[in-house]
């Protein structure tokens, strides 16, 4: 559930985004809260600049969470976003150990906005397969730990 308190953050991780916007950047922002709100990090989409794919503001953000926060730490806080976090951020967030993720926009909202975003097909995948192969390099990492 939104709360006022997240209304304010909100805002801000879209001045974020309007402030990419004028530095030539997609129109996405980021930012990390403490447990009390104290904004602790920050980030906006650096695709086109950066020219890497994932240079979206929440998965530099599961980074440096993930680089920089104890688990217990992290668990704590609040990325706030101005749109919903794709797959990729998505998963980078849980295994940062964020502990709760606000958007602004969500993707089908998104995609109404600018109907091109919608228009990426998923990857056809095939498998699984060589289970009896590919199960002993996993069995060997997590067997050690």
């Amino acid at each position: 559930m939104i709360e006022p308190a997240d209304e304010a953050l909100l805002r801000r991780a879209i001045d974020i985004a309007a402030r990419a916007v004028t530095l030539g950047d997609a129109p996405f922002g980021s930012l990390l809260a403490g447990p009390d709100g104290t904004v602790i990090a920050e980030a906006h989409n650096t695709v086109r600049r950066d020219d890497d794919i994932t240079a979206h503001p929440e998965l530099k953000l599961a980074r440096w969470a993930a680089g920089r926060l104890d688990r217990e730490t992290a668990a704590g806080t609040t990325l706030y976003t101005s749109c919903q976090p794709c797959g990729m951020c998505a998963g980078a967030l849980a295994l940062s150990g964020v502990g709760r993720v606000v958007y602004a926009l969500s993707t089908s909202q998104l995609v109404q906005l600018v109907p091109v975003l919608g228009s990426w097909s998923a990857v056809p995948q095939d498998g699984p397969g060589l289970f009896d192969e590919a199960r002993g390099p996993v069995e060997t990492y997590f067997g050690e730990r």
